[in-house]
């Protein structure tokens, strides 16, 4: 599944090649792709005729504003959660769209904006003006604190992970204690923390989770200066995946030798996920 790295990329691309992009025709070809209520008449019905205005993101939702052209004042938004394997895809020209194309949007120069997700878990919503976002796109209320923000910080965690027993890897994944972080980035940063991934979250002191945001906000920030990773199905509008990949430390590096002590990285199962880390730099 795409992380932070992944879905800003997104998002960069999108502000970039959307703008003033106004919609003129969508068409849907797979239902479930729509979340939102009155589901795909309804989602056609608010974007056509709107441009697309800023692009945000929200862990890993990316919301777009849309305008009213004629006035140029909001009329609504355009929410997308990526899931697994959803992609967006830029068409200078026609083209036949292949059979994981879940949604297509064209402007008046038949430009395209196409929606392709191969395991079809990715959702879109319409959220009408005036309409809180969270009342649509529900899954935003359980969300923590973006790992950039003010509000994530070792006083933070220690006092959000008193007394718990699960495994800091499993607090890491958890989407209402940090935001947008997933399991290579958990790895990654818990590596460059010097902290082992099984270590019970309730048992880090402040100096630990101090390690742990720094470390998770810098390979985040490494990671979304190469365009996210080549270790998912991801790739960014241009069809391009991420540089990451060649730069990670100990995910999906099973029995090859720690790049800082030359021990192998082993891998075990943390919270159903295959967790990889260094038995002897994170003690």
């Amino acid at each position: 599944m795409p992380e932070l790295p992944e879905v800003e990329t997104v998002r960069r691309g999108l502000a970039n090649r959307l703008q003033s992009f106004v919609i003129q025709e969508a068409e849907i070809l797979r239902e479930r792709a729509v979340a939102s209520p009155g589901g795909a008449t309804a989602f056609c019905r608010g974007l056509v005729g709107q441009t697309v205005g800023e692009w945000r993101r929200r862990g890993k939702y990316l919301i777009a504003q849309l305008l009213d052209p004629s006035t140029g004042e909001p009329s609504g938004s355009w929410g997308v959660h990526l899931r697994m394997t959803g992609q967006f895809q830029w068409h200078e020209e026609p083209t036949e769209p292949c059979q994981h194309t879940r949604a297509r949007f064209w402007n008046a120069m038949e430009q395209e904006l196409r929606f392709v997700d191969v395991r079809s878990f990715g959702e879109m919503w319409w959220v009408p003006q005036g309409t809180a976002t969270e009342s649509v796109i529900t899954g935003l209320k359980r969300l923590g604190p973006e790992p950039f923000s003010e509000e994530f910080n070792a006083c933070y965690l220690q006092k959000k992970l008193k007394g718990s027993t699960r495994s800091i890897k499993a607090a890491l994944l958890d989407q209402s204690l940090v935001a947008g972080a997933g399991n290579i980035y958990a790895d990654e940063s818990l590596f460059a923390a010097g902290i082992a991934p099984q270590t019970p979250a309730g048992r880090l002191n402040r100096k630990q989770l101090e390690h742990v945001c720094d470390s998770l906000v810098h390979v985040l920030e490494i990671s979304i200066g190469v365009g996210g990773t080549t270790f998912s199905d991801f790739r960014d509008l241009e069809g391009v995946n991420g540089n990451y990949g060649g730069q990670a430390a100990v995910y999906r590096r099973t029995g090859q030798p720690c790049l800082n002590c030359g021990t192998a990285i082993d891998r075990v199962k943390l919270a159903g996920r295959s967790t990889h880390w260094c038995p002897t730099c994170q003690s």
